[in-house]
C-alpha cells in the first residue's frame, strides 16, 4: 500500500512512506516529546490545574508539531491536494473519548478476529490525546472512503462514527511505538493486497445519518470538503449542508455535549429550516444524530418545523457567509496551486551580462524567493534583506552533523559555511542577529545543559586539592556555539568534543578572530578559515603539558562576522592571494541617503518560530551524503556562466573567486534542499544565481583591485571592477580597438589575440578579416546574431 508522510500539518509536501520512514518517524525523539507534553497536559486537566479550553489550546498546538502520515493517499507533485491523490486503498477509522483505549482494543480485536474483520486491520494505535483509538485498514474491493467507514462502524459497533473522514488528503498525527497496539508491516506496506468483495464478512446496513464529529486527532487538508463524498450530497447554493452545520456549530459555541444534545439539535433544525424549505425529509437526511434514534429524530424535526415563520436567523446567515468565504478561499489557494505548478517561467536573457557588477548590490532580492528565504527576511526591512538572505546560512548549515554533498568535481563537501558582512559606520550590521539567533535556538539550549556540566565539573575539580582523586572530564560536552574571544586549545578542544558537529560563532566585529591566531605563528586564524572550507583538513596541537591539549581534528566552523568596509580591507590586505577571501560569502548594505527614513523591522514572535521549526527539523534530522541533482546541475551551469563572463571581461581575479564562489553557492542549494525535506523548488536556481553574482560583485568591489594589483607585476589594476569588454566595443571593430579597450580597463595588450580567439570560438565574435572582427552578441544595435545561421 502506497501512503504518504509530510513534517506536520501545515506543509503541503508529501512524499511516499517506506518502512524506514514510517519507523525513523515513530521513533523520532519530536514525536515522543511533543506526546508525553500531550499526556502531561490532560494529567493536568485531570487535576484541575488546567480548564477543558486551556487544555485543548495546548492539545492543538503541540499537534501541529507532529509529523503526519497520510493513509488515504500518496500525491501526484508531491502536493496534499485532493485533486492531486493516488488512493492507497487504505483508510482510517477513529474511535473518540474512550478511557482505556487498550483495554477497548482488546475486547474489539477478539471480535473483529472473530468475525474475520482482522484480516483488513493493519495498524492500530492510540491517538495522541491518548483518549482515542484509530485503525489504518484495507479498503475491501469495490467500496470507496465512505462506505468503507460505514462498513467499519458496523464491525466495530460503532454507531458515533466520524462520518467526516472521507477525503483523500485527510491525515493521522505520528504516535510513539509505545502507542502502537498492533501493526501488520508487511500487509500495510503491501503494494498488490486486495481483498474481494466475495470474502467480505457478514454485515447489516450500515447506520444512516450517524455522527460524531471531527475527530479530535485527525485533520482536515485544506481542499474541497465533498471531494470523494457519497453521491447526491445535498447541497445549499452549491455548498454541502454538512460544513454549513460546521459553521454553524462553531458559532454555536461547539458540537453538543451531554445534557445539550436536545435542546441545540432542535435549535439547529429550527435555523436549518430557512434552507431546506421546511421540508422534514430533507432535514432528516442532513441532520446529524449523536446517538438519538430515528423516532426520536423525527419528533425533534416536525417540532421545528411546524414553528411560526419569521425571517432566517442572523447565526444561519452568518454560517452561510461563513461558508462561502472558506470555499472561496479553498478555491482561491487551489488555483494559486495550478498556477505555480503549470506557470511557464521565463527563460533566461543569453544576452545578460553575468556578475562582477557592482549594480547588483543596490538591487533588490529576486521576485521569488525559496519559502524559507521568504520566512528568514519576512521581518525585515527592505534595505537589509539582501545581507540577510546571505548571512543565514552559517547558522543553517550548522545544524547539519556529518551530511556530505558530492560537488561537480566528484569532491565531497560538508556544508561549510562563512560570512562577512561588510558595510559602512551606521549602516544597520546588526540586522543579521535576530534572524540568527532565531535559527541558533535549538543548538543554544543543547548546548546550555552541557555548559552546566562543564560548569559543575570544574567547581568539583577547583574545590578538591591537589593530591586528591579527580574525576576526568565528563564526556559528550558537545558544545556547538563557542566565544567570539576562543584562544586556539580551547577552540581545538571544543572541535574534539563536537563528534562531528559544527562549530559556530558570529563577530561583531572581524578583528575578535585575531584570538585563534596563536602564540607560536601569526595568521593562524586565516589558517583555520581555510581549513573549514577545504574537505578532509587536519589541524591541531601537541603539546607536552599533562594539562594541556593534544589534538588532531577535522575543522567543521561556520560563522559569521561583521565590519566596517575600511576595516575588512585592512585586515585581509596580507592575504588577498593566500585563500581566505574566495572561501568565504561575503555581502553588504547599500549605503542610504541622507535624511532617509529609519528602517524599521517586523516582530520576530511565537508564530516566526513555528513557522520556522520544520526547516530546522530537517536539517538536523539529515544523514550521510545526500544526493541532490538539481543542485549538481545548477552547479554546472552557474560554472559555465561564470567562464563565460570571465572570458568577456578578460578579469582573472574574476575567474579565480568565482571557483570557490560557486561551490559556496551551491552549498547554499543543497542547505535549501535538506531544509526543505529534499524536495527541489523552482525558486531555488534564481535565488543561487542572484546570491552568487552577489557574493562575486562584493569581492570584486572591496578587493578585486588590491588583489589585481597584488599579481600583476605592472601594477595595472581596474578599479571598476570586471566589464563585458565585448560590449565596449562597436559592433565591428578592430584588432587595435580591441587592444585599446584592454588597456583603459588596466590589463595588458599582450592577451588580445588571445581574448580574439575564445571569443571567436565561443560564438561571441567572427573575424572578417585579418584585423576586423564583426560581434555576433551583445550588439549595440540589439540585434544578436545567430551563429548557427
Amino acid at each position: 500500500m502506497k501512503f504518504g508522510i509530510s513534517n506536520n500539518v501545515k506543509s503541503r509536501v508529501v512524499r511516499e512512506c517506506t518502512p524506514e520512514l514510517f519507523h525513523q518517524a515513530m521513533r523520532s525523539e519530536l514525536v515522543a516529546e511533543v506526546c508525553a507534553e500531550i499526556a502531561d497536559g490532560l494529567e493536568r486537566l485531570r487535576r484541575g490545574e488546567l480548564t477543558k479550553e486551556e487544555y485543548d489550546t495546548l492539545k492543538a498546538g503541540l499537534k501541529k508539531r507532529l509529523p503526519i502520515f497520510t493513509p488515504h493517499a500518496t500525491f501526484r507533485n508531491g502536493r496534499r491536494l485532493n485533486a492531486d491523490a493516488i488512493p492507497s486503498g487504505l483508510s482510517m477509522y477513529d474511535v473518540d473519548h474512550i478511557n482505556d483505549p487498550r483495554g477497548y482494543w482488546e475486547q474489539k480485536r477478539q471480535e473483529l478476529e472473530a468475525r474475520g474483520v482482522m484480516r483488513y486491520v493493519v495498524l492500530a494505535h492510540i491517538t495522541p490525546s491518548t483518549e482515542g483509538l484509530r485503525l489504518f485498514f484495507i479498503i475491501p474491493a469495490g467500496m470507496d472512503l465512505a462506505e468503507a467507514q460505514r462498513w467499519m462502524s458496523q464491525q466495530m459497533g460503532d454507531e458515533n462514527y466520524d462520518v467526516s473522514v472521507k477525503d483523500y488528503a485527510r491525515s493521522s498525527f505520528v504516535v510513539p511505538e509505545g502507542y502502537v497496539l498492533y501493526l501488520d508491516e508487511e500487509r500495510l506496506f503491501n503494494e498488490e493486497l486486495k481483498i474481494e468483495n466475495g470474502e467480505l464478512p457478514a454485515s447489516t446496513n450500515p447506520p444512516v445519518g450517524t455522527h460524531h464529529g471531527a475527530s479530535d486527532d485527525n485533520v482536515h487538508a485544506a481542499d474541497t470538503p465533498q471531494a470523494d463524498a457519497p453521491r447526491c450530497v445535498p447541497t445549499f447554493k452549491g455548498m454541502p449542508y454538512s460544513q454549513i452545520i460546521q459553521q454553524w456549530f462553531k458559532l454555536a459555541g461547539g458540537e453538543p455535549v451531554q445534557g445539550e444534545r436536545n435542546d441545540k439539535l432542535h435549535r439547529l433544525a429550527s435555523h436549518l429550516r430557512y434552507i431546506a424549505d421546511n421540508d422534514e425529509a430533507l432535514l432528516l437526511q442532513v441532520m446529524p444524530r449523536y446517538g438519538l434514534s430515528e423516532e426520536e429524530m423525527k419528533g425533534l424535526i416536525h417540532s421545528a418545523c411546524s414553528a411560526k415563520w419569521y425571517s432566517m436567523p442572523k447565526m444561519m446567515q452568518q454560517a452561510l457567509e461563513n461558508e462561502e468565504r472558506r470555499m472561496k478561499n479553498e478555491e482561491s489557494l487551489r488555483n494559486e496551486e495550478l498556477r505555480m505548478k503549470n506557470e511557464e517561467w521565463p527563460a533566461e536573457d543569453e544576452n545578460s551580462s553575468f556578475g562582477g557588477e557592482a549594480d547588483i548590490l543596490h538591487s533588490s532580492l529576486p521576485k521569488r524567493l525559496p519559502a524559507l528565504i521568504k520566512l528568514l527576511v519576512s521581518r525585515t526591512p527592505d534595505v537589509y534583506k539582501p545581507a540577510v538572505a546571505h548571512a543565514v546560512f552559517p547558522s543553517l548549515g550548522a545544524h547539519l552533523h556529518r551530511v556530505r554533498f558530492k560537488y561537480i568535481d566528484n569532491v565531497e563537501h560538508e556544508a561549510t559555511l562563512m560570512n562577512v558582512l561588510m558595510a559602512g559606520t551606521g549602516a544597520g550590521k546588526d540586522c543579521i542577529s535576530e534572524p540568527i539567533n532565531r535559527i541558533m535556538a535549538d543548538i543554544r539550549r543543547r548546548d546550555e545543559d552541557n555548559l552546566r556540566r562543564e560548569r559543575e565539573w570544574k567547581n568539583e575539580v577547583t574545590s578538591k586539592g591537589a593530591n586528591k582523586d579527580k574525576r576526568q572530564r565528563p564526556e559528550g560536552l558537545i558544545i556547538q556555539e563557542i566565544d567570539a574571544d576562543m584562544t586556539n586549545p580551547a577552540f581545538v578542544m571544543r572541535m574534539a568534543e563536537a563528534d562531528g558537529h559544527f562549530l559556530y560563532t558570529k563577530l561583531n566585529e572581524i578583528d575578535q578572530f585575531d584570538a585563534l591566531r596563536g602564540s607560536g605563528r601569526g595568521g593562524q586564524q586565516f589558517q583555520i578559515m581555510c581549513l573549514a572550507f577545504d574537505p578532509g583538513n587536519r589541524y591541531g596541537q601537541t603539546r607536552v603539558g599533562v594539562q594541556s591539549v593534544t589534538e588532531k581534528v577535522t575543522i567543521r566552523f561556520n560563522w559569521n562576522a561583521a565590519t566596517t568596509i575600511q576595516k575588512g580591507r585592512r585586515y585581509f590586505s596580507k592575504v588577498l592571494t593566500d585563500g581566505p577571501i574566495s572561501r568565504i560569502n561575503f555581502c553588504t548594505i547599500p549605503e542610504r541617503e541622507i535624511g532617509a527614513d529609519m528602517p524599521v523591522y517586523g516582530t520576530y514572535d511565537a508564530a516566526f518560530d513555528e513557522e520556522l521549526r520544520p526547516y530546522i527539523e530537517n536539517l538536523v534530522k539529515a544523514q550521510g551524503l545526500i544526493d541532490c541533482p538539481q543542485a549538481y546541475k545548477l552547479a554546472q551551469k552557474l560554472k559555465e556562466e561564470c567562464a563565460d563572463f570571465a572570458r568577456l571581461s578578460q578579469s582573472r581575479v574574476y575567474e579565480n573567486l568565482s571557483f570557490r564562489a560557486n561551490v559556496i553557492a551551491w552549498l547554499k542549494a543543497c542547505v535549501l534542499f535538506v531544509a526543505n525535506g529534499c524536495q527541489w523548488d523552482k525558486t531555488f536556481e534564481d535565488f543561487i544565481r542572484w546570491s552568487l553574482q552577489y557574493d562575486l560583485a562584493c569581492k570584486m568591489e572591496f578587493f578585486g583591485s588590491a588583489i589585481e594589483e597584488a599579481q600583476a607585476a605592472d601594477g595595472l589594476h581596474n578599479t571598476r571592477g570586471p566589464r563585458n569588454l565585448l560590449e565596449l566595443l562597436p559592433d565591428e571593430f578592430t584588432y587595435q580597438q580591441a587592444v585599446l579597450v584592454r588597456q583603459q580597463e588596466g590589463k595588458n595588450a599582450e592577451g588580445t589575440k588571445n581574448m580574439l580567439w575564445q571569443w571567436i570560438h565561443r560564438g561571441y565574435a567572427l573575424q572578417l578579416t585579418v584585423d576586423n572582427y564583426k560581434k555576433l552578441k551583445f550588439r549595440k544595435d540589439g540585434n544578436d546574431i545567430d551563429k548557427n545561421r
